[in-house]
């Protein structure tokens, strides 16, 4: 039997790095426990109201932040937060798959408009790859608003 995975990001601030990741790939924000799956405001004010509950003090509300895939399928990612700064590139990075099907000019006008919308949303544009008309169709390197590199394929 296979395993289910969760991906986990080290961050300096978890729910806004999640947010990011949420609008990125259509994710919804974990709810708590009890909560279902809802808008993501309205969800991480049940959080917060959660967190209150049971007597976590304010200043520990964003230690942690967790997103699912409504459909059930894509893994849980958790970002917690830590102190340090990222220092080194990444030895695993997130393909978005932007583009299923397409190839050459489309493809990469498809990846184009997403890494537009992904840059309003607090990304970073770090090269593009062009296709090799061979085994590279060609994608986009990017980094999320906390620079974990991650790239549009």
């Amino acid at each position: 039997m296979s395993r289910t995975i969760q991906l986990t990001y080290d961050a300096h601030d978890p729910r806004r790095l999640g947010l990011f990741w949420l609008a990125a790939l259509d994710y919804a924000v974990d709810p708590p426990p009890g909560g279902e799956i809802g808008d993501p405001e309205e969800t991480v004010a049940a959080w917060t109201d959660f967190l209150r509950s049971v007597g976590m003090p304010e200043e520990q509300h964003n230690a942690a932040f967790a997103l699912v895939d409504p459909q059930g399928t894509g893994p849980r990612i958790f970002f917690q937060q830590v102190p340090e700064d990222k220092v080194a590139k990444n030895r695993l990075h997130v393909d978005v798959r932007a583009a299923p099907g397409l190839s050459g000019d489309d493809r990469m006008a498809a990846l184009e408009r997403e890494c537009d919308r992904l840059v309003a949303l607090g990304a970073t544009r770090r090269a593009r790859h062009e296709p090799d008309g061979g085994m590279h169709a060609g994608h986009i390197v990017m980094a999320d608003p906390e620079g974990n590199e991650f790239c549009l394929d």
